[in-house]
């Protein structure tokens, strides 16, 4: 394996099958641990981290002294994607609940609470000439908001449809829809842009840039996990064998960090 050392631990993302003790893959999907990062927290950046690096980085393209806005932005991927915008001298507003205004300030973002302010409002306010980029992954009629944040070259990324989720009936539809929507605007001569991110995309059909574009990606976050310019967000650890606890667990919202599942089972 070019550039991994015998022994040395290493880092891949998976789509299946990674709830094992010992799992094979290709060599050109590994990429190497730096030496001081324990894995526990390298697990909390190889989806969240890899995410948040293609939206800000190859998705949008935001450049330094550019603005950006964040829903969810105390989330796993939120959360992550504004430490990297900062560190990147990216001007962040980040929305979350009240529990964790003071939290998202401390890492870098100005922070809205999406409960007790009219968002909308508020992001003219902060940014009257619109913003270069808005991540969002709540879906639903309030897209548009999203969309109306954007100044003229600015884009709009949609990662998910958290507002359809419990909506009875076929889940594809509500993002189906939201794909046409995004598909009119893209339509438009407006000046703006608006896409899906899709962590998966061009998996199949260009294999092999993909890959190298992952481990490229992959690297990057690790070593700004190494370099404490990221940090690690770990909720609990839990062994293997008790997968089914960390899943309730996880399930009962409200968590700051990764759950994160280790070899092994209980002492």
């Amino acid at each position: 394996m070019r550039g991994v050392a015998v022994g040395q631990p290493v880092a891949a993302l998976t789509k299946v099958g990674a709830w094992a003790d010992r799992v094979v893959l290709d060599a050109a999907d590994v990429v190497p641990l730096p030496a001081e990062i324990d894995p526990v927290a390298a697990e909390t950046v190889v989806v969240n981290g890899v995410t948040a690096w293609r939206m800000l980085h190859r998705s949008a393209r935001v450049k330094r002294g550019q603005t950006i806005v964040v829903l969810g932005a105390a989330g796993g991927v939120g959360s992550t994607l504004v430490q990297l915008a900062v560190h990147a001298g990216i001007r962040v507003i980040g929305t979350a609940g009240p529990a964790q205004q003071e939290r998202l300030g401390e890492l870098g973002a100005i922070p809205v609470d999406y409960r007790s302010e009219d968002v909308p409002a508020r992001l003219r306010e902060l940014a009257p000439d619109g913003v270069a980029a808005v991540f969002d992954h709540v879906g639903g009629p309030g897209i548009a908001d999203s969309w109306r944040m954007l100044a003229r070259g600015g884009t709009l990324v949609s990662y998910g449809t958290a507002s359809t989720r419990d909506t009875p009936g076929n889940p594809r539809l509500p993002v189906l829809k939201l794909l046409g929507r995004l598909t009119a605007w893209n339509l438009a001569p407006n000046g703006r842009r608006a896409t899906f991110f899709n962590l998966w995309a061009g998996r199949r059909l260009r294999p092999a840039r993909y890959r190298a574009e992952l481990r490229e990606d992959l690297t990057a976050v690790l070593r700004l996990l190494d370099a404490g310019a990221i940090a690690a967000q770990v909720a609990r650890t839990y062994p293997l064998t008790d997968a089914a606890a960390a899943l309730r667990y996880a399930e009962t919202g409200g968590i700051a960090g990764k759950v994160v599942l280790v070899p092994g089972s209980r002492g």
